[in-house]
């Protein structure tokens, strides 16, 4: 998949946000800017597939297909995602952070069929607890961790949309999902 097709879903993402506070009644507060941007990256589809139902419906095998051109399989993207949303979520928190020696390549590694449930499972946790972490946050917290969270985000749909074209590529999307 090209950089540029990637960047593209980025910038649409952040489009996304934008038209959503345009056309309905403007969010008063930061939380619910987040909130409704975490929604449509997260569970609620609006004008593109958000990583929940990007990742539903399938199985650990074809989780582990990889595209002929060496990109990640979806298993090892959805990995990626429940490394830097848990690690994002500690710091959130004050947890101690698992120990990292900041190879990103690692946060790829983890996957494997067996894993596939499990992760799937914990990237749900992660993800309910980080919904949950930004509606009980004060003001003072969210502006101070809002371009984390923002950034967050937006690399949660920059993956989906590389999950979606793996995917489709391997011919296990339903385009009635959302995208053709």
């Amino acid at each position: 998949m090209s950089r540029y097709t990637l960047l593209l879903v980025s910038i649409l993402c952040f489009q996304q946000t934008v038209a959503q506070v345009k056309e309905e009644k403007a969010p008063a507060t930061l939380k619910s800017v987040l909130l409704a941007q975490y929604k449509s990256t997260w569970d609620q589809q609006e004008w593109f597939v958000p990583v929940e139902k990007g990742i539903e419906g399938i199985t650990a095998q074809q989780a582990s297909w990889r595209p002929a051109d060496s990109s990640h399989s979806v298993g090892e993207l959805a990995y990626h995602l429940l490394f830097w949303n848990k690690r994002l979520l500690d710091q959130f928190n004050g947890k101690k952070e698992a120990d990292f020696n900041g190879n990103n390549n690692q946060t790829f590694d983890a996957f494997t069929e067996a894993s596939w449930t499990s992760i799937t499972q914990q990237l749900k946790q992660v993800m309910a607890d980080w919904e949950k972490a930004i509606e009980g946050a004060d003001e003072a917290k969210l502006r101070s961790w809002y371009g984390n969270i923002a950034n967050m985000n937006t690399h949660n749909a920059y993956h989906t949309g590389q999950i979606l074209y793996i995917r489709k590529q391997a011919g296990n999307w339903d385009a009635a999902k959302g995208v053709k």
